[in-house]
């Protein structure tokens, strides 16, 4: 009986098709929208916690925090570019209803295959993209694409040195008078990645406070979650 009603069930033209599209699109953007806020929100919170560390001269947590920063503001420029490329792609497929008003069908957009295929490669937009990628080469708007690769720049070891600079710009804008007054050997040290030994000056520091090492963790932990 079910399989009677599915072929008796009419099938959306193309229009209703493109709107759905276009509904849930729109979607992605507001899903996006919530998550720049979500980002700056816990970024608020990091700001303070450097600017305490700076206080207490623990310039290792003030710039693991900054780090942090750095990458969540890094995560919301590209947020803000996968929103204007869905824009953009609802833009293509409004062009599209009025074509296919007049040809009675869907037509193929190279413009419209290049921004699914660019945003198949952002890790927050690959999964929601591979369903429209889907959906779209079976109406026949796109060719299939064959693209597995997801951009993981954001962790490559060549920005490394960018990021490096970009933490001792936001801890000075951040932190101000009080990072400028540290010792310049602590203004530039790295930041300490998991697994590395310590100073016996760093092992006192990190004694005197476990709850400030505690916090700063839960901190990086939320700042993380909301970017992924």
């Amino acid at each position: 009986m079910e399989k009677v009603m599915n072929i008796l069930k009419p099938k959306p033209n193309p229009q209703q098709i493109l709107r759905d599209w276009q509904r849930r699109l729109r979607q992605e953007c507001r899903n996006i929208e919530r998550q720049i806020r979500d980002i700056e929100r816990e970024e608020k919170t990091v700001q303070k916690a450097i600017k305490e560390a700076a206080k207490r001269n623990d310039i290792g947590s003030a710039k693991a925090l900054a780090t942090e920063i750095v990458r969540s503001r890094k995560t919301v420029n590209r947020l803000h570019e996968n929103k204007a490329q869905l824009n953009s792609i609802s833009m293509h497929l409004g062009e599209s209803v009025a074509i296919s008003r007049t040809v009675g069908h869907l037509s193929k957009s190279a413009e419209v295959m290049k921004l699914v295929n660019n945003l198949m490669k952002a890790p927050e937009m690959a999964v929601a993209m591979q369903e429209f990628s889907k959906e779209m080469t079976k109406a026949g708007v796109i060719e299939e694409i064959v693209n597995d690769a997801v951009d993981s720049a954001l962790d490559s070891e060549d920005i490394e040195d960018e990021i490096e600079e970009e933490v001792d710009k936001v801890l000075t804008a951040i932190a101000g008078e009080t990072a400028a007054q540290l010792p310049e050997a602590a203004r530039k040290q790295k930041v300490k990645q998991p697994g590395q030994s310590v100073s016996a000056a760093e092992e006192e520091a990190i004694a005197e406070g476990v709850d400030d090492e505690e916090e700063m963790e839960e901190i990086r932990a939320r700042l993380a979650k909301v970017r992924s």
